[in-house]
């Protein structure tokens, strides 16, 4: 195995490895194929010589003391004293190494064969192993790949990120979304593990309220930085969300950062999404007041906390603004703050005909005015 380090670090290169893994590597297919040429029972150790670029094989053996009572499991793993000091200076308890000539291995075309492909695997697990240490610091995080392949029979989307192929099941997919072959996709990395018979396998998702929150994060630079927090995050994937908000300085309005100047940020974060409504509230510590915050554009009368239950009080005026389209607002809320909700109707909003009363008499102002206008420039 001559200039056998030229060889590793060749390796090391094409595979993108560190030299060290790669000598470890063939070190523990060396000691594996002294066992099965030489001896089970024996106690290899595999060095390098840097000089001369080589592989060196050594059995090591432990000094005792000459009247130590062998069994038969240590026979091939100590040397008693008087034999040791005929190699040397030593003392009960040091370490011998003796060294192997590696070229009397029993290298057959088989042995060779095996050794290369256990070598081949061993490396490419590394590889497999490295890869899935660095996206498993990613989940939950948003990663970028390219659609590869879609399943026609189940509709799940194949992704390939960093060289490994993710899925992206139909249920984690938001409602409508139509992908390409070529196509770059954002999604949020929901699992990753490794299967014994198919390797690493990720799962990912575009549904999921935390890809919400990881798409603001990069879109509002104040969340980036920590001035703001998103406390929770509520979504109807395609459809609606709400995000709830905190600032951590007083000098930032939570809600305005994260809607950015006429809206620009939250509409740049909905374009991604299929065009998702995204409310933003600002989050309260008093839960009643918090309720009364999510449920926005509703006005609330009162609010009274049962158990894990939210008793909500309006105006029938307010009701159908509460509830939302096909119930969806009262959804997203009770999906926020983790609490079932009953609306309290107290009926018609006794301001009401007041209200009316005077926006009708504006009105008639308005339209008495604009005739008086008109007669003056006929005349």
């Amino acid at each position: 195995m001559d200039k056998i380090l030229d060889i590793i670090e060749i390796i090391a290169y094409e595979k993108g490895l560190q030299i060290d893994i790669v000598q470890n590597i063939v070190k523990n297919e060396i000691l594996k194929l002294a066992k099965n040429s030489i001896d089970n029972d024996m106690n290899f150790v595999v060095d390098f010589d840097k000089k001369d670029k080589t592989i060196k094989l050594f059995y090591k053996v432990k000094v005792v003391d000459d009247n130590y009572e062998f069994s038969q499991d240590d026979t091939k793993r100590i040397i008693k004293i008087s034999q040791a000091r005929q190699s040397g200076d030593v003392v009960i308890g040091d370490e011998m190494l003796f060294e192997l000539n590696i070229d009397n291995l029993d290298l057959n075309r088989n042995v060779i064969g095996n050794l290369l492909k256990d070598l081949e695997n061993s490396i490419e697990k590394n590889i497999e192993n490295q890869i899935f240490d660095n996206l498993k610091n990613n989940v939950e995080k948003i990663v970028n790949g390219m659609v590869v392949y879609i399943d026609p029979k189940s509709e799940d989307t194949i992704i390939e990120i960093d060289s490994i192929r993710a899925r992206l099941p139909r249920k984690n997919r938001i409602k409508g979304e139509v992908f390409k072959i070529g196509q770059n996709v954002s999604c949020m990395l929901k699992k990753i593990y490794i299967d014994k018979k198919y390797g690493i396998q990720i799962e990912l998702s575009r549904t999921a309220p935390k890809f919400l929150e990881e798409l603001l994060k990069l879109e509002v630079p104040e969340i980036a930085d920590g001035e703001v927090s998103i406390i929770k995050c509520s979504r109807i994937p395609g459809v609606r969300s709400k995000v709830a908000v905190l600032s951590n300085t007083p000098r930032v309005d939570p809600v305005g950062a994260t809607v950015g100047v006429k809206g620009v940020r939250i509409n740049a974060v909905s374009k991604k999404i299929c065009g998702e409504s995204i409310d933003c509230i600002e989050y309260s510590s008093v839960p009643e007041v918090f309720i009364a915050n999510a449920l926005s554009p509703a006005k609330i009368t009162n609010v009274k906390i049962i158990d894990n239950k939210a008793i909500i009080s309006l105006y029938s005026d307010q009701k159908p603004k509460a509830i939302g389209r096909e119930g969806i607002n009262i959804r997203l809320t009770s999906m926020l703050i983790g609490m079932e909700l009953e609306i309290e109707d107290l009926g018609e909003n006794p301001n009401a005909l007041h209200i009316k009363e005077v926006e009708k008499q504006s009105n008639d102002i308005k339209e008495s005015g604009k005739q008086l206008l008109e007669s003056l420039f006929k005349s």
